[in-house]
């Protein structure tokens, strides 16, 4: 049942042909199944039930929430040492806006750890692998939530996206990741790792889904003042494959062959299967063209992203001492005691970016990075936001392809292909929503296709993602074996 969308299975549950019950234990099982062979997970929740079936699409079936959603009584750890029994009091608003409807958790989802990291190799249960292949990562930071809906242990589960960590995860799995505009969804009880950056989202395994979660996880809420009312947006019900006349744009600099000097094969093909799926677009009636965008700015987006990112990082993350939560860490002073704990609780990555981002906040260089930094940020989402002027959407590849081997995740990414590999940071600069579907496979590994549109215009991109995925045979689709 689990390789069903939410539509299909709850015409299943409303017709009597499966219960809630069943889709629990069924999906619980598949949890213990692709834990001993992926590791997606932190916690599974065994004592789990189904609910009531009532007319809500969402009423009656599982998902997985991601370990840095807070979740009242369940162990939340942000899949980190610092937090490894860490049970809240609370629950974030956006799990308890998608509860409502009915939906049942049966797993927190493992993570890079607090969500820093593309990898899903930093957490402090281990490595996520990919359900299309062990050898190779799944991305990250959502890393467990990608391999679980890829692997069908249910229809949807929660994420969140910093730099890219919905989208490129759902991109190396093959399915779908949708972050919406900034502030769609309450980041109350969202651990937060960048404030300015930190979205709510979702990946599913079609764009129908997506809408359908997102429509029950959205809405203004008290506790962020950063929320918005998007009670006038229907994202499921305003669902249209009409796109005749929409007008896209791609970064001719980052898509361009000619522009690279030394292409590894591998792009090379990605690159040719991006421009293939823009023929489908434009038999669709959509016009498409290319945009040159300034070099420099797209030079300037990843390290743009770590000097803001880290700093917002480092503030966000100096409350965990020991003392408030996590294990109370040795020494003779709470001075001593802190520093062991936060240096023992950390992965080495983690505090390479606290020092990153205490650096980069000195008095004594702000000017010269955080501020700059900021500056960087502005121009770059200027640019886009003045070709939204003209065009409905940005499209672009996801990555530099498919998914790397995990035993290949300390390689550095040769500048030249920085911009291709990180662009899609671009959206969190600028809040704006954006959605990554399946583009077909480069030797038998699934790659990614991604939309992003203007602030507000969710609508839109997902209707632009919805029309093409139906012009496509990637819709739903299960990953073909956990090896």
């Amino acid at each position: 049942m689990m390789n069903k969308t939410i539509v299909e299975l709850h015409e299943e549950l409303k017709n009597n042909k499966v219960t809630s019950d069943e889709l629990v234990k069924e999906s619980l099982e598949k949890s213990h199944e692709v834990q001993e062979k992926c590791n997606a997970f932190v916690t599974i929740l065994d004592d789990a039930k189904g609910s009531n079936v009532t007319d809500d699409l969402l009423s009656g079936i599982p998902f997985g929430i991601k370990d840095n959603y807070s979740t009242k009584g369940i162990l939340s750890t942000g899949s980190s040492n610092t937090l490894k029994d860490y049970v809240p009091f609370f629950t974030a608003t956006a799990i308890e806006n998608l509860m409502s409807h009915g939906c049942i958790p049966v797993n927190k989802t493992c993570m890079d750890e607090f969500g820093m990291g593309g990898t899903g190799t930093t957490g402090h249960t281990g490595v996520q692998k990919n359900p299309w292949d062990l050898t190779r990562m799944c991305a990250g930071s959502s890393s467990g939530s990608a391999a679980a809906v890829a692997a069908g242990v249910y229809p949807f589960a929660t994420g969140s996206d910093t730099g890219d960590s919905i989208r490129k995860p759902a991109a190396f799995c093959g399915i779908v990741g949708y972050k919406p505009t900034y502030g769609m969804i309450s980041r109350y009880g969202l651990f937060p790792f960048a404030s300015s950056l930190d979205t709510c989202g979702v990946l599913t395994r079609c764009v129908e889904d997506a809408a359908i979660v997102v429509d029950a996880m959205k809405g203004k809420d008290p506790k962020d003042m950063t929320s918005w009312d998007s009670s006038n947006i229907n994202l499921y019900k305003d669902l249209s494959k009409d796109i005749n006349g929409k007008k896209l744009f791609y970064i001719k600099e980052i898509v361009d062959k000619s522009n690279y000097k030394n292409l590894p094969e591998e792009t090379e093909k990605h690159l040719d299967n991006f421009m293939t799926t823009l023929d489908k677009l434009k038999e669709l009636g959509v016009e498409v063209d290319a945009v040159s965008i300034d070099q420099k700015l797209l030079n300037a987006i990843a390290s743009t992203y770590v000097v803001i990112s880290c700093a917002e990082a480092t503030s966000n993350m100096s409350n965990l001492t020991g003392f408030s939560f996590g294990p109370r860490g040795e020494g003779n002073s709470y001075q001593e005691q802190m520093k062991d704990h936060r240096t023992k609780g950390f992965s080495s990555l983690i505090k390479r970016r606290f020092v990153i981002g205490s650096y980069v906040l000195q008095a004594c260089n702000q000017d010269r990075y955080f501020k700059n930094a900021q500056r960087a940020r502005r121009l770059i989402v200027d640019a886009i936001k003045e070709q939204f002027k003209k065009y409905d959407a940005l499209i672009m590849p996801v990555g530099t392809g498919h998914a790397p081997k995990l035993d290949n995740t300390d390689k550095v990414t040769d500048d030249e292909l920085t911009p291709l590999d990180e662009h899609l940071q671009i959206g969190n600069f600028g809040g704006f929503p954006s959605i990554t579907i399946p583009n077909g496979f480069i030797d038998g590994l699934p790659v990614g296709i991604n939309i992003t549109g203007n602030c507000y215009d969710d609508q839109n991109v997902l209707n632009i993602a919805y029309a093409l995925e139906s012009s496509m045979d990637y819709k739903n689709q299960i990953a073909k074996e956990v090896k």
